[in-house]
């Protein structure tokens, strides 16, 4: 019963690690001035599912808007809202990189400092894991293995993107470095040309004055 009790202790710990580090899942507060915009981007691959909530604090009874707009690496704009309050935007990735989501204080909150609250989230932690139970008839341990088994596929490939970018580094510091190879070569030979260039200028002045 021990050792039960302690597998299921190991497991969970285990899931819950992977989760955290395949969900990418954050929340942020942003202070905005007026008539000022802050933005947040996360680099995200392609065909990958994010979701974002985002609510303006209010304070003193006022009802601060904000205008909103979520942009692709391309520059597509895939969410666009303009004065309002709370908000949500889903979208699945058509291409991967940094995409960038901006929130401006809209005109009229004159000397208000909005305070807004990002819940960004990507990949496995948009999944409603109550639903998933629900429709596979899942409970305890089996969830906790399915949310295992999804997370280490995250990883996985997110190590192989890491894998991916680390060859496309390696592949441009290699060349990199032969452009600098050659380039040394090409001015040692500049150099020694110079110089062979000079001291046969300096022989034929030498031989005109009859020094040598």
């Amino acid at each position: 019963m021990a050792r039960r009790g302690g597998a299921w202790a190991w497991t969970a710990t285990a899931a819950a690690l992977l989760w955290w580090m395949a969900a990418g899942a954050g929340a942020v507060w942003l202070e905005i001035p007026p008539s000022a915009t802050k933005c947040v981007s996360e680099e995200i691959q392609s065909n990958v599912v994010v979701i974002g909530d985002y609510s303006v604090l209010y304070e003193h009874h006022l009802n601060p808007t904000v205008t909103v707009k979520v942009t692709s690496p391309f520059g597509d704009i895939v969410h666009h809202k303009q004065k309002v309050s709370t908000g949500q935007f889903s979208f699945t990735t058509a291409e991967a990189g940094n995409y960038l989501a901006c929130f401006s204080a809209d005109g009229r909150n004159k000397r208000l400092v909005v305070k807004l609250n990002l819940d960004w989230r990507v990949g496995i932690a948009t999944k409603d894991w109550d639903s998933v139970a629900k429709k596979e008839k899942l409970e305890g341990v089996e969830l906790e293995l399915v949310k295992l088994e999804t997370s280490v596929q995250a990883i996985h490939e997110n190590l192989l993107l890491l894998r991916s970018k680390e060859a496309n580094m390696r592949d441009t510091s290699e060349k990199t470095n032969a452009r600098a190879t050659w380039l040394s070569i090409i001015s040692l030979i500049v150099c020694i040309i110079v110089s062979v260039l000079q001291l046969w200028h300096l022989q034929q002045y030498f031989r005109k004055k009859k020094l040598i």
